[in-house]
């Protein structure tokens, strides 16, 4: 295995993230060539923009059935996390099928509009190794109209107008549905502890 890699899929927010990787020492590739991304020792699902239109990227590079079949520590980040899914209720498209669950849309209502843009304080569950050292009730940064509800895979949750996911766990499949390269010091110590996880 050799490096991080960071899937190219379209996403706004991959340079940010190279630097926050950067800031831990981490030098990390971005590619969408299959054989780079089996061979890395971790690997990055970032996303910005709408789930139909990553997973038919993810398609057109044959990714799709590839990112299943990883066994080193894979990291969805905001829509990365609901591509892990089974499904998404953004234009109903049917994700990775790696992670049980759907990703549903805010309902919206006076004084929380969709999409949900801001700071919001993590409640972990079952002791989650993205968040080790995270005490509870530390603020990440969120930009998203959709999100997993609270279940089995849950193993952070936040809240919008009712509880969802803000970091889930399968396997060795991560995801965090807020930002970490945009969440300061918690969002540095959620990405120093998966590169610190083994497959």
């Amino acid at each position: 295995m050799s490096g991080v890699v960071i899937i190219e899929n379209g996403g706004a927010n991959i340079a940010s993230l190279q630097f926050a990787l950067e800031r831990l020492g981490c030098h990390a590739a971005v590619s969408a060539d299959a054989d780079r991304i089996d061979a890395a020792s971790h690997v990055i699902l970032p996303g910005v923009g709408a789930a139909a239109d990553a997973m038919a990227r993810l398609r057109a590079a044959r990714l799709d059935t590839l990112i299943p079949r990883l066994t080193q520590p894979v990291l969805g980040i905001c829509l990365g996390l609901q591509l892990l899914l089974d499904s998404s209720a953004e234009g109903a498209a049917t994700c990775l099928g790696i992670i049980p669950g759907r990703a549903e849309r805010f309902a919206g209502r006076p004084g929380l509009p969709v999409p949900h843009i801001g700071w919001n304080t993590l409640e972990p569950h079952r002791d989650p190794p993205l968040l080790r050292g995270v005490r509870a009730g530390s603020h990440a940064y969120f930009v998203h109209s959709y999100a997993l509800p609270v279940g089995e895979a849950t193993r952070a949750s936040t809240e919008y107008g009712g509880p969802f996911s803000a970091c889930i766990a399968w396997r060795n499949f991560h995801g965090v549905q807020f930002h970490p390269e945009r969440s300061a010091a918690v969002g540095a110590r959620v990405l120093a502890n998966f590169l610190e996880l083994n497959s």
